[in-house]
């Protein structure tokens, strides 16, 4: 029976292997991403209706909405060049801006994109909407939601890992994964995705005419917002790891640009 397992959860894994664009890491997607985008319909009409949402009109939501479709742009681009417009299919793109004090943005699957007004008082820029808006949306595209949700899928055991997307147990994870926090196994794969979404932002936001080289003014001023964290109970970087690894990478952001 434990060979039978076994070999089950090998052929899933070799079969569920894809590769994220620009960083070119292996990654293990058990879900069906269309399903994923389906529950962030719902999920995020929901969030909205639980958010004191800004009307298009306001000059905050008017910027962010500008930002996001300049960086929609250079992410289909970015996509059609390389043939891998399967990555944005299903997308349905949305940009919202919520009056809260929290320093926080978040993007689910399918391109569902939320700004607190928090951060963008924080933001002296464009460039710096879109060093936020670039590290989101690299998210969705390098489906790390698929993948947080697989991993933990696995952790329930081979049972989960055949678990539809409209199970109780998928609905549950996804409800940790996206709505809530991960556990302390986990952190080590969000802090990983962290950091590559920072790479895939800045090559997304280079390619819609924004300066890469502001994320290093932007994460300095969280650095100074927030407290001191130990990284290991952090679902970030370091600050210090973070600006260290983000100046390192634009020495070679060119190479990933036509």
């Amino acid at each position: 029976m434990k060979r039978i397992v076994f070999i089950l959860f090998l052929t899933l894994f070799i079969s569920s292997c894809f590769r994220v664009p620009i960083t070119n890491r292996k990654q293990f997607n058990l879900l069906n991403e269309k399903d994923l985008i389906n529950m962030s319909e719902v999920q995020y009409a929901a969030m909205m209706d639980s958010l004191d949402v800004l009307p298009d009109t306001d000059p905050r939501a008017k910027r962010v909405l500008q930002v996001g479709e300049n960086i929609q742009d250079a992410v289909e681009k970015f996509m059609q060049d390389n043939g891998l417009e399967k990555r944005i299919e299903g997308f349905a793109w949305e940009y919202k801006t919520a009056e809260s004090d929290m320093l926080n943005a978040w993007c689910m699957p399918g391109g569902k994109v939320c700004f607190y007004t928090g951060i963008l008082e924080l933001t002296d820029s464009d460039d710096e909407i879109a060093v936020i808006m670039g590290h989101e949306i690299a998210h969705a595209i390098a489906r790390h939601g698929n993948e947080r949700m697989s991993q933990q899928l696995a952790l329930a055991g081979i049972a989960g890992l055949t678990s539809s997307s409209d199970s109780t147990q998928t609905q549950s994870i996804y409800q940790r994964v996206f709505m809530g926090s991960a556990t302390l196994g986990m952190l080590k794969f969000s802090r990983m995705h962290e950091s590559e979404s920072d790479k895939l932002g800045l090559v997304f936001m280079k390619m819609a005419g924004y300066d890469p080289t502001k994320a290093i003014d932007f994460w300095e001023k969280m650095a100074a917002q927030s407290g001191f964290v130990p990284e290991i109970l952090s679902t970030h970087p370091s600050d210090e790891k973070r600006i260290e690894d983000i100046t390192a990478f634009l020495e070679e952001i060119d190479n990933y640009i036509d």
